[in-house]
């Protein structure tokens, strides 16, 4: 027989599961960011500059410039100055003038500080950054404004580093499906500007545009003050001013005259086909036009949540998910399907990649599409949209929080309008997201122009028209 004692045992035990089963109806969903994660705006001397303050013993510092791809001057041009970053600087360089800091120097007194350096280029931004100590804040402040303004583009370097590695990026490029067809569709959509891949293909005459000198000029209009952003995540709006305006004082009030501007016209949605042969496996994006960023004038919240609701893959461990790709690309066991949204400051595009072999890839993608065809036809039911709208909020909120992710949309936000990306009303607007506007943008989309890229065994795959999209 079962003890008097185990029956009381057993019943508080479950008076206190029964307690804790509901608590998320007592705190409520993806409740939004505390304030300790606003940034904290300024200006030190012309350059625009943010912060957060936050608690701990390291800080993250980037200085973004209106640089990457869209506002090249010439092919292959943001890859080059990304190469550059961190290489010989000049002998006048701020507290340690007349020694020259190269980049042996550089890199053995980051590591006696324990730092770690980093520099890439997005489709708009050049983002040059730098993790710490905090007390070693003045130290990468200097560095960064050595690197917009004291930079030596030698010839050396150009032959032996920078141009080796960017054959290198031209290498991976063509070996990775998934990254040509990203191009790929940016390009079909947006043709130039937006559309410029991120690394020239191995087919591309760089020679004929690149040179360490066009390099420099280029540099000198990246660089200028109102092209740059100075961001960091765990320093003092005060500190963070003081030395800014020391250290970027010597950075160009305006780009040279002598320089084309770093300008790019508005963004125009084109759509289109594309179609790449490869031999080494099967990529195929099927893109729509998307939403700015927070920070731009065409700011979509419903497109994160259309986004979240089409997913593809799974956010529980074990469990297929609630995702309406994850549901009917199920019986393609070799297809790997998801749904991306990128945002730029005055465009964006929302895709799903669909990889894997030849038949499961065209039979994923023609689910996809019935996929799409059901938001708009509002056959999604009401408590998955809710689901959409909780995960798309808590994404948003958690890529806010990235601290790497929050420099770069913060720089651009203050270079594009001085405005910073502020997490809070990212959550507000995508909580206010209703199911007649998820449905209203999927129709937009499913009755527009898309963009269909396709990379692989072009024999095997399907066209567009096969699958029901419009081109």
């Amino acid at each position: 027989m079962i003890s008097r004692s185990s029956l009381g045992r057993s019943a508080r035990l479950a008076q206190k599961l029964q307690c804790c089963s509901h608590p998320v109806n007592r705190r409520g969903l993806a409740a939004p960011a505390s304030g300790s994660f606003q940034y904290e705006t300024g200006d030190a001397g012309g350059v625009k500059l943010a912060s957060r303050d936050l608690s701990g013993p390291t800080t993250s510092l980037a200085m973004v410039a209106k640089a990457g791809t869209r506002y090249q001057i010439l092919p292959g041009m943001a890859d080059a100055l990304e190469k550059f970053a961190y290489k010989v600087c000049s002998e006048d360089s701020g507290l340690r003038r007349g020694r020259r800091r190269t980049a042996l120097r550089i890199t053995r007194e980051t590591e006696l500080l324990g730092g770690e350096l980093s520099a890439y280029h997005s489709r708009e931004n050049m983002v040059i950054g730098a993790k710490f100590l905090r007390d070693d804040l003045p130290y990468f402040v200097e560095l960064l404004g050595e690197v917009a303004t004291q930079t030596k583009y030698t010839s050396w370097e150009w032959n032996e580093d920078v141009i080796p590695n960017i054959h290198l990026a031209q290498k991976k490029l063509l070996g990775s499906t998934g990254q040509l067809a990203i191009n790929s569709a940016h390009g079909v959509a947006f043709h130039r500007g937006l559309g410029t891949p991120l690394h020239p293909s191995s087919s591309s005459a760089l020679s004929k545009y690149l040179h360490d000198d066009y390099v420099a000029d280029y540099a000198k209009a990246a660089y200028s003050k109102p092209n740059i952003a100075i961001v960091a995540n765990g320093a003092t709006n005060t500190e963070l001013s003081k030395w800014v305006g020391e250290f970027f004082g010597a950075a160009p009030s305006a780009p040279p005259s002598d320089v084309p501007k770093l300008e790019s016209p508005p963004t125009k949605y084109y759509g289109g086909e594309e179609r790449i042969a490869h031999a080494s496996g099967n990529t195929m994006i099927l893109a729509f036009p998307g939403s700015s960023s927070s920070t731009g004038g065409s700011y979509k919240p419903e497109i994160a949540v259309l986004a979240a609701l089409l997913g593809g893959q799974s956010s529980i461990k074990w469990a297929p998910g609630f995702s309406l790709l994850s549901k009917s690309s199920s019986s393609y066991i070799g297809a790997h399907v998801s749904t991306t949204y990128k945002e730029y400051s005055d465009a964006g595009l929302l895709y799903i990649t669909i990889e894997g072999s030849p038949k499961d890839v065209r039979g994923a993608s023609g689910e996809a599409v019935k996929a799409l065809k059901s938001v708009a036809e509002g056959k999604t039911s009401k408590e998955d949209i809710k689901k959409a709208v909780a995960l798309a909020k808590f994404r948003a909120l958690e890529n806010g929080q990235d601290i790497h992710a929050g420099l770069e949309l913060t720089g651009a936000g203050l270079i594009e309008g001085g405005k910073a990306f502020q997490i809070d009303e990212v959550g507000k607007a995508i909580d206010g997201v209703s199911e007649e506007q998820v449905k209203k943008i999927a129709k937009t989309l499913i009755d527009g122009r898309a963009t269909v890229s396709t990379v692989g065994d072009l024999y095997a795959l399907p066209y567009a028209a096969d699958i029901g999209l419009h081109v």
